[in-house]
């Protein structure tokens, strides 16, 4: 059985969908399409604007997205997806891709998931930590201790793969947990160069902005099942996936245990379509026998 998967927010790279633009009737109609509907010209960031731009959260976002949703296009019948998958933005990137939503209302929550999450930001400003070497459950219980004695905020956001978790909170309870994790055994225990506390109940306010914009959109079945990041099982029933969809921007990314799932119900085969080639290394992290390529450039 085969699988696609679709990267998150830090795969960007300027330059990133040009060749599918220059090559494929089908990339260029989407292209277009997306900077009318965004309002600007995001194409022009993303061939040939520079690092800053693109790392603006409204940019990488809907970037990330387009060069997804458009290379699963530019597949035509070769998309055929049995299972599929996305970290964190990546899931809407599938949920579009397996015609759950059209590529018009998923490019539009993208945008207004953007918007929303850099606005939770600039009101409670945060950050997060990679966590290198370190079992979960001791990641987990650090966490826990440090907000409980501290008032902090500091909870697992990213299960990426055994030994990388990503953590994620107020900038004091990260730096406290950080000091605590190494006495504990992480080999690294690094600050990431991001915008905010992004998975954790700090961007609670932009979950409620996603949550209305989600209500007035149209989610159909997906031709095959999504397995999500805060149920980690593949999901089918459009209200079911809407749920965890709003849940998900405040609790964590389990992706390690997405990819056991997808293993133990079958998969053989995992194709990442996007931007770079993050998730391929996490798969095999899970599983170094795993069958993983990439058709992002095509």
């Amino acid at each position: 059985m085969n699988a696609f998967v679709f990267p998150g927010q830090g795969s960007q790279f300027v330059g990133m969908g040009k060749a599918l633009y220059e090559k494929h009737p089908i990339a260029k109609q989407h292209f277009d399409l997306a900077n009318k509907i965004l309002g600007f010209d995001i194409t022009e960031i993303m061939f040939n604007g520079t690092d800053e731009e693109l790392k603006q959260t409204k940019v990488t976002q809907p970037a990330v997205f387009l060069h997804s949703v458009i290379s699963a296009l530019c597949l035509g019948q070769d998309f055929n997806p049995e299972m599929a998958a996305g970290h964190s933005l990546g899931e809407l990137s599938a949920l579009t891709a397996t015609r759950c939503l059209s590529f018009e209302d998923g490019l539009k929550l993208v945008a207004a998931r953007a918007i929303a999450m850099q606005k939770a930001c600039e009101a409670a400003p945060g950050t997060m930590a990679a966590i290198i070497a370190l079992a979960d459950d001791v990641v987990e219980k650090i966490c826990r201790e440090v907000s409980e004695e501290t008032g902090e905020t500091v909870i697992p956001a990213n299960y990426n793969c055994p030994g990388q978790l990503v953590i994620s909170g107020t900038k004091a309870g990260i730096d406290a947990a950080c000091v605590r994790l190494k006495e504990a055994g992480a080999k690294r225990a690094l600050v990431l160069p991001v915008g905010g506390a992004f998975h954790s109940p700090l961007m609670q306010p932009a979950k409620e902005e996603l949550e209305a914009a989600i209500a007035v959109t149209e989610f159909q079945k997906p031709i095959c099942p999504v397995y999500q990041n805060v149920s980690t099982k593949g999901e089918t029933n459009p209200e079911t996936i809407k749920a965890n969809l709003i849940a998900q921007l405040t609790a964590p990314v389990r992706w390690t245990y997405i990819v056991r799932n997808m293993l133990s119900d079958g998969v053989t085969e995992f194709t990442e379509l996007g931007p770079g080639s993050v998730l391929q290394g996490l798969i095999r992290k899970v599983d170094p026998n795993a069958v993983v390529e990439s058709k992002s450039t095509l």
